[in-house]
């Protein structure tokens, strides 16, 4: 009974870690995910461009990693427990990536049947940089 319940307490604090590597302040629910969008608190970025990923406790291994080294603000939801925004947003498959400007949507990078991300790191900061672009000339 011993070895079993250090197997679980083992699993239970590998599963934590895993989901934990992206902050709890990183992370949103419904009640905040359109204030967080819209830059409700104002300081976050000037050019009020936000990156969210929706995320499967399923497809965990297939998570965005580099998220500390976007250039924009980043937050994730769990779909499973933002239903409303994922439902509005019309994700389907996860990872998938929205950047928003202002709280618009404006490019998004989707999972395929194969639950695989298909963009990277500096895929997804060009589109930021081509964001802020835009931006400097409204």
């Amino acid at each position: 009974m011993k070895t079993f319940q250090c197997i679980l307490i083992l699993f239970a604090s590998l599963t934590t870690f895993s989901q934990n590597t992206v902050p709890d302040n990183l992370w949103l629910g419904d009640a905040e995910f359109e204030n967080k969008i819209k830059g409700a608190n104002g300081f976050e970025d000037a050019n009020g461009i936000i990156v969210i990923e929706f995320y499967a406790d399923f497809n965990k291994a297939n998570c965005f990693k580099e998220w500390a080294q976007l250039d924009a603000p980043y937050y994730r939801v769990n779909v499973a427990f933002t239903p409303i925004a994922a439902k509005k947003y019309r994700v389907r498959m996860a990872p998938t990536i929205i950047l928003f400007k202002d709280g618009s949507k404006e490019k998004v990078f989707k999972a395929g049947l194969d639950l695989l991300l298909p963009t990277n790191l500096k895929e997804i900061n060009e589109a930021i940089a081509d964001l802020k672009k835009s931006a400097a000339f409204e």
